[in-house]
């Protein structure tokens, strides 16, 4: 049996329009039997607070990546070469019970780590990044987060709900699932209910970047200064598509003005490289309002970074 990877379909060949669209034309999980990342979805919005529809997220983006190409240059690599990376499909979760959602996703995700594989996730609400925490935590203990969005999540409660896409961050530093040495907020903005809002924030650990700190100092200066606060950390990133000017991300469902463009966020990400990043998600793409797959061509392009990061070091682990 062949030990190199199965890569996406030959686009020279297969029109990439045609075929199912799994991510970057990927084979899928079941097709590969094993993955060194795999690349999830999670149709899940139950938990938002404003405009829904990011359950149809993760499918918007596969479909935005059909035009990814199997060489990255920005970090000259063939990540799908280096490592197995295949689509482990949808975890099925009820969109009537928050609770149980959060569950199941845990359950997935355990499953998945613990079959070898990295998890590129794409959501989905920001909701499911505390299941997914949780799990990556069993394995790697606590770990260092990396948070781009416009927003802070470590609010306590929405309506007296403690799951919701505004609270994940708040739990899991309730949980001891995250390392507090090593905790950033990367591109917020916008109004806040309340200065407390910030001071809570400090004291659970985060550090905060602002996307105007982003715009003034430029996107290698920020990523120096991340790789310095995280070290060697087991590293987990998840990444709010709002966390881009609605320029760049009008497809999401809490827009906010003044925002990152998808070239600091993608250039912040490829400083990243030398990192121990061991999961990721990219969530809150809502394909409803997007125009001509702004939003969605985005997300691909950054999980197809993150996918990369983690496809290196698995080859880099393995001696190749």
């Amino acid at each position: 049996m062949s030990t190199q990877p199965r890569g996406p379909v030959d686009s020279s060949r297969i029109p990439r329009y045609a075929g199912p669209a799994t991510f970057a034309r990927l084979p899928r999980l079941d097709e590969v039997g094993s993955a060194d990342v795999a690349v999830v979805g999670v149709p899940f919005d139950s938990g938002v607070s404003y405009r829904p529809g990011a359950r149809f997220g993760g499918n918007a983006i596969r479909e935005a990546s059909r035009l990814l190409r199997p060489y990255n240059p920005a970090q000259d690599a063939s990540p799908f070469a280096l490592a197995q990376v295949a689509d482990a499909g949808d975890i099925a979760v009820n969109p009537f019970n928050i609770n149980e959602a959060v569950e199941t996703v845990e359950a997935a995700a355990d499953e998945l780590l613990g079959a070898g594989s990295r998890l590129m996730t794409l959501g989905g609400d920001h909701t499911i990044a505390l299941p997914l925490l949780r799990s990556v935590a069993k394995k790697h203990g606590p770990v260092a987060l990396l948070h781009f969005d416009a927003h802070l999540d470590t609010w306590d409660t929405y309506f007296g709900a403690e799951y919701t896409h505004g609270t994940p961050f708040r739990r899991a530093v309730e949980e001891g699932i995250l390392d507090t040495e090593a905790l950033s907020h990367v591109g917020t903005r916008g109004p806040l209910y309340g200065k407390q809002d910030l001071d809570d924030d400090a004291k659970m650990g985060f550090g905060i970047v602002t996307s105007a700190d982003v715009y003034r100092r430029g996107a290698d200066e920020v990523a120096d200064q991340l790789r310095q606060r995280i070290g060697d950390r087991p590293l987990y990133i998840s990444i709010d598509i709002d966390v881009l000017d609605p320029a760049h991300a009008p497809g999401t469902g809490t827009p906010e003005a003044g925002g990152m463009t998808s070239r600091e966020l993608l250039e912040i990400i490829r400083g990243l490289s030398s990192c121990n990043l061991v999961s990721a998600d990219v969530v809150e793409v809502a394909p409803a309002y997007d125009h001509a797959e702004i939003t969605s061509v985005a997300a691909s392009h950054t999980a197809y970074e993150l996918t990369t990061i983690m496809s290196r070091q698995i080859a880099q682990a393995k001696g190749k």
